[in-house]
């Protein structure tokens, strides 16, 4: 569909109300609002800019979303208070076995996790190799001087300061696409660390903020601090972010372009949740996720599934020319394809 599109700010409050495990269909707030969903902050300046943009073509269609991260938004879309989730851990069989009206799972972007840091003297960017910054969150690198440090980085003059980890406080799809991405590469992490999880029992020494917004933040307040957080908001924020020693053993940048290598040949299963915890190829950024709006199979309301139905179709179309400039990764013509068919499941009663 092509639509001129007038820039047009709409964000709404979103009220949280007693739910029954099925869609949300009665709403405490202006009916006006429409849809409402919650979730996932990885992708949240993108749906910013996509809600604009879609209530700017259709001014009597109108769309809320709080970013309130993946857990909580995985949370209110078994609950039945919203519309649709946002999850960048998609559905886990146990969530989805809680879902009555059933769950649908679509992919809209990708994106790629950084490591942030704020040492402000440094010449150039950061070189991180895999077990170096796996360490680094165990809690075992302690000092920016560090031997194991120093030698991924023998131009660069390295303080003599404590390092400051900073990670979610809340249950989120961003942590667990990044502990998914250590338990991987690093077998201490996975058996005798923290695991892979939404919520992770970090090191007491560390830093916590909610969303990929507060990491980003206390990474900027926080001298000698590093964090992991979604590439543009990193970029937004004018954060340093470290080149990391991907599987084939090269330091890759994060950049949209690394990220699309690993997402242009994504195979999905039927459900279309898939994780790339360790991409192969040799310009591949090792830490690529695809995040997923969660809708419902059967909605209660015919006007509550066509509107749904009409906004991710919107975001799957139009919205896709958005991603780049946001630091976010367009989905590929096959996992769009595959994208589109998922949305045809969705219906109403």
């Amino acid at each position: 569909m092509n639509v001129r599109i007038k820039l047009m700010l709409v964000i709404a409050a979103m009220a949280v109300f007693v739910g029954c495990n099925k869609p949300a269909s009665d709403n405490p707030v202006d009916e006006t609002l429409g849809i409402r969903g919650a979730g996932a902050t990885f992708p949240a300046p993108l749906y910013k800019k996509w809600i604009q943009e879609y209530q700017a073509a259709f001014p009597d269609r109108h769309v809320a979303y709080a970013a309130t991260g993946s857990g909580d938004g995985v949370d209110q879309f078994i609950a039945g208070t919203v519309d649709f989730g946002g999850s960048d851990a998609g559905l886990l069989p146990d969530e989805e076995a809680k879902v009555s009206p059933g769950a649908v799972r679509i992919p809209v972007t990708g994106g790629v996790l950084v490591l942030a840091y704020n040492l402000p003297d440094l010449t150039e960017p950061l070189k991180l190799s895999r077990d170096v910054y796996v360490d680094i969150f165990l809690g075992e690198i302690k000092r920016w001087n560090d031997s194991r440090i120093v030698d991924d980085n023998p131009n660069l003059q390295l303080p003599a300061l404590d390092i400051v980890v900073v990670a979610r406080q809340d249950g989120s799809g961003t942590t667990y696409a990044f502990t998914n991405h250590l338990s991987t590469i690093s077998e201490q992490w996975k058996t005798e660390g923290p695991g892979t999880g939404k919520l992770i029992d970090w090191p007491g020494s560390t830093m916590l903020a909610n969303g990929n917004g507060g990491v980003a933040g206390q990474i900027q307040r926080s001298h000698g601090s590093i964090g992991y957080v979604q590439y543009g908001i990193a970029e937004h924020a004018k954060l340093q972010m470290a080149s990391l020693e991907n599987r084939a053993g090269k330091f890759v940048a994060p950049t949209g372009q690394s990220g699309m290598q690993t997402l242009e040949n994504a195979e999905l299963p039927e459900n279309l949740q898939a994780f790339f915890p360790d991409p192969k190829g040799d310009d591949s950024y090792p830490i690529v996720t695809l995040t997923w709006l969660l809708l419902y199979e059967n909605y209660a309301s015919s006007e509550k599934g066509e509107a749904v139905e009409h906004f991710v179709a919107w975001c799957l179309e139009e919205g896709q020319g958005f991603s780049d400039s946001l630091g976010y990764i367009k989905l590929s013509p096959r996992v769009l394809e595959a994208a589109t068919k998922a949305l045809n499941r969705v219906s109403s009663e």
